[in-house]
C-alpha cells in the first residue's frame, strides 16, 4: 500500500527566518505599504529595503506591486531592474548581479516541499542571478536556480539548475535553446 501524505506531521521548527518577530511584522506592513501597492518611488524602496538589513547598490528601479519575503535575505547590486508584481520569495538568499533584469509577474521562489515525504518537508535553496541575465515576464525561477552572466530565461518558463551565460532559456522546465548575441549600441 502507498503511503499518504500528512500534513499534520510538518515540522519546519528547523527553519529560522532571522529577525525577530517585532521586525518581521514591522517588514510586513512596510512592504504591504510600500511595495505591494502602487508606491512609485524607487529611491524610497532602496532606502527602506537596506533599513531592514538588504544589501543595495546604486539605481535600482523597483516597479509598483513587488513582494519580497525577507529583505535581510536581498543582495540587489546597481543598475537593476525589478517589473511590476515580481514576487521575491527569498526564505534564504537571492543575489541580482548589476544589471540584471526580472521582468513583470516573474517568481523568484527560494523554498519548495519534498514531495517524497509523508510529511512534505520544507526545502530551501538561495537563487543566484548574475550580471546582465534577463527573467522574463511570468516566469518562474526555481529553488537552487542560477543564472549566469547574460543568460536570458523567456516569457512563461521555468528556470531549474544552471543557465549557461549567454544563452537564452525556454519552456517548462527551461532548455537552451540558442545563443544570446548581444550587439553594442
Amino acid at each position: 500500500m502507498q503511503a499518504k501524505t500528512n500534513l499534520s506531521s510538518f515540522n519546519n521548527t528547523w527553519y529560522k527566518p532571522g529577525k525577530n518577530i517585532f521586525v518581521r511584522g514591522l517588514w510586513y506592513i512596510t512592504n504591504l505599504i510600500f511595495f505591494k501597492s502602487g508606491f512609485p518611488f524607487y529611491a524610497v524602496k532602496a532606502f527602506l529595503l537596506r533599513l531592514f538589513g538588504a544589501k543595495i547598490g546604486k539605481g535600482l528601479v523597483i516597479k509598483p506591486h513587488v513582494s519580497i519575503k525577507y529583505p535581510w535575505h536581498l543582495e540587489i547590486e546597481n543598475h537593476v531592474w525589478i517589473g511590476e508584481y515580481v514576487w521575491i520569495d527569498n526564505l534564504t538568499k537571492v543575489t541580482i548581479r548589476n544589471n540584471a533584469c526580472i521582468s513583470q509577474g516573474a517568481m523568484l521562489v527560494c523554498g519548495n516541499h519534498n514531495y517524497k515525504k509523508t510529511s512534505f518537508d520544507l526545502i530551501v535553496k538561495s537563487i543566484a542571478i548574475d550580471e546582465g541575465a534577463w527573467v522574463g515576464a511570468k516566469s518562474v525561477v526555481c529553488p537552487g536556480a542560477h543564472l549566469k552572466s547574460h543568460s536570458m530565461l523567456a516569457v512563461g518558463s521555468i528556470a531549474i539548475g544552471i543557465l549557461e551565460e549567454y544563452f537564452i532559456y525556454q519552456g517548462n522546465p527551461a532548455v537552451k535553446t540558442r545563443k544570446r548575441d548581444l550587439k553594442a549600441d
